[in-house]
């Protein structure tokens, strides 16, 4: 924890500022949950994406009756994919906005910049969309993962290019903890099959400044390249490599939010390969796929995408632990129902937790861009 960071914990707690009491944000009819993820930027696709799925499954919920005779209020702050903000809009939430439980936090950099607030404060964070392992070892008691880690997603990827005959991989990256963490986890991957990364090449955060990372990967030509990073810097990378003329097979993990990726790559995107950690959204043999489409179109309309159903499923695993948690509910119990929820299956989606394992799901599915539409791999 940052010095600064130190001192105003501190000024806080010094002050009262900070409700004592485990049940804070909890009352007789409301639960207050608060998410804090980017709602404006280039990287904004992704936390109004999470953010519509959380709502359509709170919406639904609520109108039951909410949990246990409580209705969910969902409170958001936009930190524009940006650390610092993360951690000013974190502290309002606790500080201010009293809520009970954090929830759908967007981005490496900024789970890892507010992981101290909610170590010091204890205050349960829930379904963080980011695969990073520094936000799942060592298991941190306030934070649960819903989705597959960066490791399983690069794992899948170096597997696949490697059956395909591949000899070399390169990662062009943003340079942070995103970026690094998906790096890490492809050079664990290539490690364990005896080969190291051919090439790297960076870019820096909420910018489009692709060109440096780019001649990179013009200089070694590997065979693949995984690319990390959100859709806006990515398309501009797509688009330019295939202007450039480079050849390697391109693929990228699912924090790139693949709709908008779509959106503004079209065509060029052709052959991308993007690993998922929820299943295809228009495979309607699984309950949960179902049942998230209909959340959806009774919230407003949105169509499922890849990012507003990992905020779905990450709704409906946080509404379960509250459920499990009783009516009688801490932050405690809800920490306890979540370490609790072990082989549950949420409409076929598998949810797995214990007392050393937060990450809920280890799947990856593996999807390609075609004619400039996202299909299914076998």
């Amino acid at each position: 924890m940052s010095s600064s960071l130190r001192h105003v914990l501190a000024a806080l707690l010094s002050c009262g500022a900070f409700s004592a009491h485990a049940e804070e944000g909890v009352t007789d009819t409301e639960i207050r949950i608060g998410m804090v993820n980017a709602q404006s930027g280039p990287a904004s696709g992704l936390g109004k994406g999470m953010r519509a799925g959380a709502e359509a499954v709170i919406q639904a919920v609520n109108a039951k009756g909410g949990v246990h005779g409580r209705k969910i209020t969902l409170l958001v702050g936009d930190d524009g994919y940006e650390p610092e903000r993360a951690v000013d809009e974190t502290l309002k939430m606790i500080e201010q906005q009293k809520v009970f439980s954090l929830f759908g936090y967007v981005g490496t950099p900024t789970g890892n910049a507010v992981l101290p607030i909610v170590k010091e404060l204890d205050v349960p964070l829930v379904g963080l969309f980011t695969g990073a392992m520094s936000l799942r070892q060592p298991v941190t008691r306030q934070v649960f993962n819903v989705r597959a880690s960066y490791d399983d997603e690069a794992e899948a990827l170096v597997a696949h290019f490697l059956s395909r005959g591949a000899k070399s991989v390169a990662v062009f990256y943003q340079d942070d903890g995103f970026g690094q963490a998906v790096l890490s986890g492809t050079d664990k991957a290539l490690k364990r099959r005896g080969m190291a990364i051919a090439a790297r090449g960076t870019f820096a955060r909420n910018t489009l400044a692709v060109k440096t990372g780019l001649a990179a990967m013009l200089e070694a030509k590997p065979d693949a390249v995984v690319m990390v990073g959100p859709y806006a810097p990515l398309a501009a990378f797509i688009k330019e490599a295939r202007s450039a003329g480079l050849k390697s097979q391109l693929a990228t993990v699912s924090f790139v939010g693949t709709d908008n990726l779509v959106a503004q790559v079209g065509k060029d995107g052709d052959g991308v390969l993007i690993s998922q950690v929820v299943p295809f959204p228009q495979d309607d043999d699984l309950a949960v796929t179902r049942a998230c489409r209909v959340a959806l179109k009774d919230a407003g309309g949105e169509a499922l995408g890849f990012v507003n159903f990992e905020g779905c499923v990450t709704a409906r695993v946080l509404v379960a632990a509250l459920d499990r948690a009783g009516k009688d509910l801490t932050r405690k119990s809800l920490v306890e129902a979540l370490e609790g929820m072990q082989k549950v299956e949420l409409d076929g989606f598998a949810v797995q937790f214990s007392a050393d394992n937060h990450q809920a799901s280890n799947k990856v599915f593996m999807t390609q861009i075609r004619d400039g539409k996202v299909t299914k791999m076998p």
